[in-house]
């Protein structure tokens, strides 16, 4: 077959020559950039061994850089989960589709118990929390929620199943002004590795939904890494290099961090490496350094004594009073529990060996650490000299 001739360019003005690369940097280039910026390579400088005097140092500098930037306030949030369904194999979480445990999806009714439940408390931020079936849990599901909710709790984010901009945008106007997606890993190798069944596989579908929540309209982004599947290091150099990503692309929103360690859970998993507490504090003060107008979430997977000692170091956000369950603050949602049996439902009543009331609870996805009430947490701030804020939104801000 004949060779077409490149067509005559005679006579036309000089032209750029078209370069065939992506417009879009590639995931690894995010995560693992050739040439590190700046605050990138202080990051990785920080995290380095320090000796106690060292690591003294940056403890009051990350104090005064966050009292600088955030004042004494320390915002107070609760988990209120509406389902423990889930469809992905994930090795390490309880709510693992192979483990044998007791489920429940709260109806709307339940779901606004609980959250009046918290509102008591005083909370006026909430965390809704699903495990990752859309069967169980579509977006009209927690639409429904949402518009339910916003009368008692004007300030709402979700950590459910990544979603398409498109399923993200009605659930903003609806009420919803964060979300919380966290990678687990970075490593590609140990995230295979951990989740073998699922949409959860996908590891770059995971990695993109901060920019699909930006775009949907999300105000507020949070992401973390789970620490305990890889070597503390390397997660927390592709975390910091994933946070400078989406700061410069998504800059409309407000950010927070978190850095969850693996607890106790159904499936017994056990952490593959450990990040010992030296290493935490340095991590976070380490953050704060290098992203200094960036909150970091503090949550109740950590011991009372460990939390009581971060609070000055760098954390703007804490949880209290958590349960991690559906129905854990009332006990909503006993009489419908069940198991799932490769995605089917098994009626209790079906299954005796599972030794189930109606006085239990659906299975919790971890066990936490500080069980103190949220009064005790706000008289420790009080005491502390910072000041806990339950409520800095309310949806009439964008009416006026």
């Amino acid at each position: 077959m004949a060779r077409r001739s490149a067509p005559s360019t005679k006579g036309l003005a000089p032209h750029r020559t078209r370069i065939e690369t992506p417009l879009v940097p590639s995931t690894d280039d995010i995560l693992f950039p050739k040439h590190p910026s700046a605050t990138l390579r202080r990051f990785a400088a920080y995290l380095e061994p320090k000796t106690d005097g060292e690591l003294e140092a940056m403890a009051h500098e990350s104090a005064l850089l966050t009292r600088r930037n955030f004042g004494r306030a320390i915002r107070l949030f609760a988990p209120l989960y509406l389902s423990n369904e889930c469809i992905n194999n994930c090795a390490y979480c309880g709510f693992s589709r192979d483990n044998a445990i007791l489920r429940v999806t709260l109806e709307i009714a339940s779901v606004v118990k609980e959250a009046r439940h918290l509102a008591a408390e005083g909370f006026r931020n909430v965390l809704l929390v699903a495990g990752e079936h859309p069967k169980f849990v579509s977006n009209g599901y927690l639409e429904a929620c949402i518009r339910a909710l916003v009368p008692v709790v004007p300030g709402l984010a979700l950590e459910v199943a990544p979603m398409e901009t498109s399923d993200y945008a009605p659930l903003v106007p609806a009420g919803a002004e964060g979300l919380i997606v966290y990678q687990e890993t970075y490593n590609r190798a140990v995230y295979a590795e951990m989740h073998t069944a699922g949409p959860k596989r996908d590891f770059d579908w995971r990695l993109a939904c901060p920019e699909r929540a930006h775009e949907a309209g999300f105000r507020r982004i949070g992401i973390g890494a789970l620490f305990g599947l890889a070597p503390w290091h390397e997660e927390a150099l592709a975390l910091g290099a994933h946070l400078e990503h989406l700061l410069r692309k998504c800059w409309r929103a407000q950010f927070t961090v978190s850095f969850p360690r693996l607890r106790p859970c159904a499936g017994e998993f056990q952490p593959r490496h450990s990040l010992p507490d030296r290493e935490f504090v340095q991590l976070i003060c380490a953050l704060r350094l290098c992203f200094p107008h960036v909150g970091i979430v503090l949550s109740t997977r950590e011991s009372a004594a460990l939390r009581d000692a971060l609070l000055p170091l760098g954390i703007t956000m804490m949880s209290a009073g958590s349960h991690t369950e559906p129905g854990g603050y009332t006990g909503e949602g006993r009489r419908d529990l069940h198991l799932t049996v490769r995605g089917r439902r098994v009626e209790l009543e079906a299954d005796r060996a599972a030794g189930c009331t109606h006085d239990q609870n659906a299975t919790e996805q971890f066990q936490i650490a500080d069980t103190r009430s949220p009064a005790e947490i706000a008289e420790l701030l009080r005491r502390r000299g910072f000041e806990a804020v339950w409520k800095d939104w309310d949806q009439a801000i964008l009416a006026s």
